[in-house]
Parts: C-alpha cells; sequence; structure tokens
C-alpha cells in the first residue's frame, strides 16, 4: 500500500513537473532546456505523425502551449484567428480577433504570449489583445498606431511583448511611447520611454536581464541596441546598430555578461558586452558576413551557431570571440532550436533537420520533407513533452519525437 501511495505521488509530481508554458522559442533562448529522453535520430520517413490539422489560413506564428492547450494564429479573408487545440490535436476554438496582415507575404506573425491564465496576441496591424485562457474572452485591448502614436512597416509588425510580473513590455517605436510597461491585467499603462531613436521600432522581441545590478528590458531598435531599467523604464544605455534595413526580427541572444545582435542586412552579427553592472555597455566583436532576417541563432557553451541568408551558409562561431570554426552551405537558411544536446533546424527548403554538435561541420544525422502546408517555411518549431510541432502555412503537424 505504501508503495502504491508513493508511486501514485511520483507520477502526480512528473504531471505537475510538465505543465510549462512555451511561448516565444520556448523561452526567448530557442534553448528547449526542459525537454530530455529525445530520440538522437529519426527513422528514414520521419517520426511518427501524432496529428496534423489543415485550415490554420496564412501564417508565420509559431505555436505557444500553456495549461494543456494548443494556440497558434492565422489569417483568413483578411482577419486574423486565434486556433485552440488540445494536446491531441482537436480543435477547442476558434476566435475571431482583429484585422491582420495580408499585403506583403500575408499571414499572422507574432507568436501569442501565455502567461498565469491569460493570453497575449499582437496582430500584423499592431493591435494587442488579451485573452482569459479558461474562458477564452477578451479582457482588453490596445492599438500601438492608434494608443501609442507608433508606425507599421511594410512586412507587418513582428514582436511578441515582455512579461516581468505584472508588467507586460512592448516596444511600440513611437516618438514618446518608444518603450512601454504596460500593467498586464488591466492595460493601463505604467510606464512610457522615448528611447534614443525618436521613434523606430525595429519589431523584434524584448528580453529581460534580472541577472544584472540594475535589472532590464534589453531590446534592437532599428539602429540602436538599448537597456532600459525594468523600474522606470530609464533608458540605461544603447550603442549603435544599424543595418539597410528598417525590420530585425531575430531576438537578442543573452549569456554571461554578453548580448548578441544580428540585423537583416547590411552591418551583420555585433556582439556587446555588458559593464558596470549592466549600466553601460562595450563591442566584443562584428562579422558583417552573417545576415539573417529571422531564423535566429543558438547560443550553446561559448559557442553559437547562426545562419546567414546570403548566400546560405551556417557559421559555428566562437561566443566570445566571434573566430569563426566553420561555414557550412549544405542546408541553406533556415530557423534553429536546441533541445536535449541537439539541433533542429526547419530549413526554408521545407526540411527538419537533426543535427549534431560538432566543431568541425554540420553533422546531418536525420531529415525529413515537411509534407503539407503553403507558402513559405518560416515558421519556428517548438518541443513540447516530446512532441515537435510544425507550422507550415495553414498546416500544424505533430511528431513523437521521444
Amino acid at each position: 500500500m505504501k508503495f502504491v501511495l508513493v508511486l501514485v505521488l511520483m507520477i502526480a509530481g512528473l504531471s505537475l513537473s510538465a505543465q510549462h508554458i512555451v511561448e516565444w522559442r520556448f523561452d526567448r533562448t530557442g534553448v528547449f532546456s526542459k525537454e530530455t529522453g529525445l530520440m538522437q535520430s529519426w527513422p528514414e520517413n520521419g517520426p511518427q505523425k501524432l496529428w496534423y490539422f489543415q485550415g490554420l489560413g496564412n501564417g508565420h506564428s509559431s505555436v505557444a502551449i500553456a495549461e494543456s492547450r494548443v494556440f497558434v494564429t492565422g489569417e483568413h479573408d483578411d482577419i486574423g484567428y486565434l486556433f485552440v487545440f488540445d494536446l491531441s490535436g482537436n480543435l477547442l476554438h476558434r476566435i475571431q480577433y482583429s484585422e491582420e496582415w495580408v499585403n506583403s507575404y500575408p499571414g499572422t506573425r507574432s507568436t501569442v504570449v501565455p502567461y498565469d491564465g491569460r493570453l497575449y496576441i499582437v496582430s500584423g496591424m499592431t493591435d494587442l489583445i488579451a485573452f482569459d485562457i479558461a474562458t477564452m474572452q477578451e479582457l482588453w485591448r490596445r492599438n500601438y498606431i492608434a494608443d501609442f502614436g507608433s508606425t507599421n512597416i511594410r512586412h507587418g509588425w513582428v514582436g511578441s511583448p515582455l512579461i516581468v510580473g505584472d508588467k507586460l513590455i512592448i516596444a511600440p517605436g513611437g516618438v514618446e511611447n518608444n518603450v512601454m510597461a504596460l500593467n498586464r491585467i488591466t492595460g493601463d499603462v505604467i510606464w512610457t520611454s522615448a528611447g534614443v531613436e525618436g521613434g523606430r521600432g525595429a519589431f523584434n522581441a524584448p528580453i529581460f536581464l534580472a541577472d544584472q545590478e540594475v535589472p532590464q528590458v534589453v531590446l534592437k531598435m532599428t539602429n540602436t541596441v538599448m537597456g532600459i531599467d525594468i523600474s522606470n523604464g530609464e533608458v540605461l544605455w544603447s550603442h549603435p546598430h544599424a543595418g539597410r534595413s528598417t525590420q530585425h526580427s531575430n531576438t537578442l541572444i543573452y549569456h554571461d555578461n554578453m548580448l548578441l545582435s544580428i540585423t537583416a542586412a547590411g552591418t551583420g552579427a555585433q556582439m556587446l558586452r555588458l559593464t558596470n553592472g549592466g549600466r553601460s555597455v562595450e563591442q566584443a566583436w562584428t562579422n558583417e558576413r552573417i545576415l539573417n532576417r529571422h531564423g535566429h541563432a543558438i547560443q550553446f557553451g561559448d559557442y553559437v551557431l547562426a545562419s546567414s541568408e546570403r548566400p546560405g551558409v551556417w557559421f559555428l562561431m566562437n561566443w566570445r570571440s566571434g573566430e569563426v570554426l566553420f561555414t557550412d552551405n549544405t542546408l541553406g537558411t533556415g530557423a534553429i532550436i536546441k533541445a536535449d544536446g541537439m539541433f533542429y533546424i526547419y530549413t526554408e527548403r521545407g526540411e527538419m533537420v537533426l543535427v549534431r554538435p560538432n566543431m568541425e561541420r554540420l553533422d546531418i544525422v536525420s531529415r525529413f520533407p515537411v509534407p503539407m502546408g503553403t507558402a513559405q517555411h518560416w515558421a519556428h518549431p517548438i518541443i513540447y513533452n516530446g512532441v515537435l510541432f510544425v507550422r507550415h502555412g495553414n498546416a500544424l503537424l505533430a511528431y513523437q519525437i521521444q
């Protein structure tokens, strides 16, 4: 009887620990640290497909998961819809939320952010909407252009908001409201910052640095990387990092007092080192050959793996010095994540590729084509409890990889 009780408690504990949240690139790093026991290679035809759904509409947004529900957005006939599934792929809700982007590369962009019973969506048309997850009722909404003086760009808004405690951090890019903290419960303004650029957002997701003497939000704007005091919106530091494009969708990568920023065109990759307890920065190195629009990079140990769009080359570099260990043009560019010691690359050619870390080459272990979906292969894959979720335009696919 005692053994049965212990077993039940162990199972309950495992179930509870498995209920983690997946938002943009898990926790914005792209490293799915809670995933263990994953397959180290796949069958020739790919891992087992558990379920799929066709009917999302246009979109490049990724999948978020919380409270045993799968959230993803898609556009139909100019309107954005939130799709909610259970973990078995059953459609629970299809909810209209606002107009969506239908011009260049039509469809949804930003990944939704679940947090503490609420869900936050930013549309390509700059609508910010909060939902109650239990009831799926709208709680409040704001618009970056109408409410905060922002402007959109030719490819539509990109950038998931950041939540730190009760603060919802957004970067509308307006002249006065460059970066803002809203109350995540009510949507009211807590503080607003004019930043340093006078109104140019770069449409990526901010990150939070809790380990500096001054806890801060850091983000890439059109021509600048900057750090902002989370308590009051004061600009702590800024550093120039311009590109020929106004859109830099790659989220900054932070590790051991160093920040990696990658532009879509122009000046490439730049590494900054925080100094003086996070009150200032200095440039550590640059690499103008790395031009990446939205595939991101992965930091692991003292290394970083990133792709450059022209001409589709992967770089392995030393995180601290920027020294290039190898380049590889085998796959072309793509979106990269990491889990359980392996890299997962979803290429723009439409393949899922499993790659083993190697200091000399891109060590491809397994690969399979994504068999359904529409338009570009741009949505970032995610992993949750041993299941790989791949979104390709109109289709969402779930594969067993544990």
